[in-house]
């Protein structure tokens, strides 16, 4: 590592606490989302549809929730926001233990929800106010590596649980759950809390922020990035598995090869990365993406199975390029364009498009993948090319986006 690498590699020391509190979180995360579904079929009597309906219209219900505390984070700073909102989440799993009606699945997921529509929505303040000016993208590369790694683990310790099969291994996926958000709430207590300077500027409010041109259009390709990211989710193993008919390993071999290339290559990326136009880097982020989903497209032409599965795995690796050019620089681009007495507003404002493409992506790629795939991944090309074309807009018109990464 040269000086210039040591220089501007991030120091976790000072805010081990922090990331400490974000693993500890995705961790939690990664164990009750890969069986949610399961949890209520299997400790409830409802049927597939009631719950799919009570969590749906707890996504719903909590789409306001991030702008709501945008002026909130901005009056009394991140760190206690970020606190309720672990508390939020960490309530709303321990109901789960006892919730055996719609209605009740429905309330719980709604503060789980709401909770974390409001945590993202803080998270970024607090990584803008502790990484110094050239350092951020690293920070947001750093810190999505270990979320994604705690995805993973997570994800395997629910697995043993699914294994057991019994009503106290599901039992115990929502109460480890629970504590990892009260876990987090301890060791943010330690945070410094990341609030405006008194005498700056907060006058205008939300109408200052809704106004802000240059800002619309940076949200409005978030909302491009965000649909593209939940395509891992939802499109893709249900494409390999029941469209395409390939063996159910290769879902597990996607979400693996996206687990190590984000987890363990992205702090690389990021510092090769240095030096580049942030706008540049998201057009090229972008054209990642496109080139998986075509990759995806021509697996589906292939009568060789072998080759179909190679196509697959080529497009996800494709794929997750995208996700690591573009991860970092979106979030550092939307925080550095926010002025700082509104940075909670603004945050929000982009973290709900975050929130509306989670609500929107499963009903939309779910119905479009129904009808093949040319009407899958071609509509998901175009929207690949519309958010190449706003990192073309937003680098003429964002001073963030103009410049290099690591420069301050």
């Amino acid at each position: 590592m040269t000086a210039s690498d040591r220089a501007t590699h991030p120091r976790i020391a000072p805010h081990h606490r922090f990331v400490a509190a974000i693993v500890i979180d995705s961790i939690g995360t990664g164990v009750f989302v890969p069986v949610s579904m399961l949890y209520f079929l299997a400790t409830t009597s409802l049927t597939l549809v009631q719950v799919g309906a009570a969590l749906t219209t707890a996504g719903l219900l909590a789409l306001p929730a991030g702008p709501l505390v945008g002026g909130l984070v901005d009056r009394y700073g991140a760190k206690p926001v970020l606190q309720a909102a672990n508390l939020a989440q960490a309530l709303g799993f321990a109901g789960y233990l006892v919730a055996g009606q719609t209605w009740q699945i429905a309330l719980c997921a709604w503060l789980n929800s709401a909770g974390r529509a409001v945590f993202f929505g803080c998270y970024g303040v607090t990584v803008t106010a502790l990484a110094a000016p050239g350092q951020r993208e690293r920070w947001f590369g750093l810190l999505g590596s270990v979320r994604n790694l705690g995805y993973a683990l997570g994800g395997l310790l629910s697995a043993v649980a699914v294994t057991i099969g019994t009503h106290g291994g599901y039992s115990a996926i929502v109460v480890v759950n629970a504590l990892s958000y009260i876990a987090a709430l301890a060791l943010l207590q330690a945070v410094p809390n990341a609030r405006p300077e008194p005498g700056q500027d907060t006058a205008g409010g939300w109408p200052r922020v809704l106004r802000d041109r240059r800002y619309l259009s940076l949200v409005a390709h978030q909302l491009c990035f965000a649909i593209s990211l939940f395509a891992l989710n939802i499109a893709i193993p249900l494409y390999t598995v029941d469209v395409m008919g390939l063996p159910g390993w290769t879902a597990g071999a996607v979400f693996t090869l996206n687990t190590l290339m984000v987890g363990f290559g992205q702090g690389i990326l990021v510092r090769w990365l240095s030096g580049r136009i942030r706008s540049r880097v998201l057009v090229a982020g972008h054209a990642c993406f496109a080139a998986g989903y075509l990759l995806f497209l021509a697996a589906d032409r292939m009568a060789v199975p072998a080759l179909a599965i190679a196509a697959v795995l080529l497009g996800t690796g494709s794929y997750t390029f995208g996700e690591i050019l573009g991860g970092p620089v979106t979030s550092t681009v939307a925080a550095e364009s926010a002025p700082d007495a509104l940075r909670g507003r603004y945050l929000a404002l982009n973290q709900l498009a975050v929130t509306v493409a989670g609500a929107v992506a499963p009903v939309a790629l779910s119905g479009l993948l129904s009808t093949g795939a040319a009407a899958i991944w071609l509509p998901l090309v175009g929207v690949s090319i519309l958010g190449a074309t706003l990192a073309n807009v937003i680098g003429r018109t964002v001073p963030a986006a103009q410049k290099r990464i690591g420069g301050v």
